[in-house]
């Protein structure tokens, strides 16, 4: 997920749970497998997840501007050497930044990484089974900022077919 306009909130809790010595399993994060598709931005703007293989999960994310694409990112979330579930994001044009996860529940996974520039926090929570309400969080100019990437479940198929119009 990219930076746009960001807004600045009340401080979100850092408090850890659910994880054990080995690290969460990534099998709790199935439900973000599949295709998902922006409320926010134009059509083609949006994510998609591999379903869990391998132990790894693969993402994809996309920004269409003016129908072209103007930002992307490529994802992973697995376990690092020792053991640590994370998310790694590799945005356009940016060195490969890992997030270590913080906490994970079986509707939201926050991964946090103090040292990075912005975001500092990625956090991907659903709302039952249709609504994805991923965001990143931190610190900019002294400032806690949010940005939201509101996203609802989509068909695969239906997303390749409308744009291919």
């Amino acid at each position: 997920m990219r930076t746009t306009p960001a807004i600045a909130i009340a401080p979100v809790a850092l408090v850890s749970a659910g994880v054990t010595a080995a690290g969460p399993d990534i099998a709790k994060l199935a439900w973000l497998a599949g295709c998902w598709a922006s409320e926010s931005a134009e059509p083609g703007s949006g994510e998609q997840w591999t379903p869990l293989a391998g132990g790894t999960m693969l993402g994809t994310s996309r920004t269409v501007k003016q129908g072209k694409t103007v930002e992307f990112e490529f994802m992973q979330l697995r376990h690092l050497a020792d053991g640590t579930l994370a998310f790694i994001a590799l945005p356009s044009d940016e060195q490969t930044t890992v997030f270590p996860v913080l906490r994970i529940s079986d509707s939201e996974a926050v991964f946090e990484n103090l040292q990075h520039d912005f975001p500092q926090r990625v956090v991907y929570a659903r709302e039952g089974e249709f609504k994805l309400r991923p965001r990143i969080e931190g610190m900019r100019s002294g400032t806690l900022r949010v940005v939201e990437f509101p996203m609802r479940r989509v068909s695969c198929d239906s997303q390749l077919k409308s744009l291919a119009k």
